[in-house]
């Protein structure tokens, strides 16, 4: 699991590749809690996540309610069809938008 951070017209840039399961969420939130906590507007890359478990979700969800609170804007990008359905069923897609691309990421977030 590797987690980058960097900037893109003034938007915070999380890319996370590899799995986000039990053992690697928290670390994931540890790494990234100093980004999320200084933004106001996220771009979640996760075009390199091939797995989220439960936890994952539950990752994902902590981060949705942190930025429900103070307003900010959260965009998930490049979601795996898989990962896509999961969220679906579990009802996760409703909370997110969701970027094919970049462009689309940052034009969502304008």
């Amino acid at each position: 699991m590797k987690v980058a951070l960097s900037q893109e017209s003034g938007i915070s840039v999380i890319s996370i590749e590899g799995s986000i399961d039990g053992k690697t969420a928290p670390l994931v939130k540890e790494e990234i809690n100093p980004a999320l906590q200084a933004a106001k507007s996220v771009i979640l890359d996760l075009s390199k996540v091939d797995y989220l478990s439960s936890a994952g979700l539950r990752l994902l969800l902590l981060i949705y309610r942190e930025f429900a609170a103070k307003q900010g804007k959260l965009v998930l990008l490049g979601v795996s069809e898989d990962i896509q359905t999961v969220m679906s069923h579990t009802g996760f897609l409703n909370f997110f938008t969701l970027a094919g691309t970049r462009a689309e990421a940052i034009q969502a977030l304008a």
